[in-house]
């Protein structure tokens, strides 16, 4: 049992017979009355989302997860296949459990969150950021740079993002995976 104010982004905790993550919070003070915490959470089983508003009162139960870094191999029909680097063991997940599996290239590094006293996997989290090269986009038009405008961009792994007007084909662009928007170029 914790209490609410040691919660934090990323914190997984037991609800209602499920494993959630605490995706956002913001502690609330308002004029009049207690104090309370507004939080947004993911479901790590499901993938649903919840909005969730604890008093400051409350005692949460907090989830003992454990992280590990595997490498993706291959997809096929069964699902994504992962190779956990220390044992050298290899496990097949399906879709719903990956964070952007569209960003995902062959022998990247991921964290695989497994629930300690199941030994469940329950989330593979890609990299905050990758850089990714540009296999395929529109030649940006000479003269509209006026404004901040954007065009769609296809990267190798496959994956459409939004890239501002004077990214080409062949460049290298950083991206950030939970936001699935463009950073900047990379070096």
């Amino acid at each position: 049992m914790a209490n609410i104010s040691e919660i934090k982004n990323g914190l997984c905790l037991e609800m209602n017979g499920d494993l959630w993550q605490i995706v956002e919070f913001l502690h609330v003070k308002p004029g009049k009355g207690q104090a309370f915490v507004r939080s947004k959470l993911k479901s790590l089983t499901t993938g649903k989302n919840l909005e969730h508003t604890f008093q400051l009162s409350a005692k949460i139960t907090t989830a003992r997860i454990e992280r590990s870094q595997a490498q993706f191999l291959y997809k096929d029909e069964v699902g994504y296949n992962f190779m956990n680097n220390e044992t050298f063991e290899q496990v097949s997940l399906p879709e719903f459990v990956i964070d952007s599996p569209d960003f995902l290239r062959e022998g990247d590094m991921v964290d695989v969150l497994t629930h300690a006293e199941t030994e469940k996997i329950i989330a593979v989290e890609l990299p905050q950021f990758v850089i990714m090269e540009v296999s395929y986009t529109e030649p940006g038009v000479k003269g509209n740079t006026a404004t901040n405008v954007s065009k769609p961009a296809t990267v190798e792994s496959g994956a459409t993002v939004q890239v501002p007007i004077f990214v080409n084909q062949g460049d290298k662009i950083k991206i950030d995976t939970k936001e699935r928007t463009y950073v900047e170029r990379a070096k």
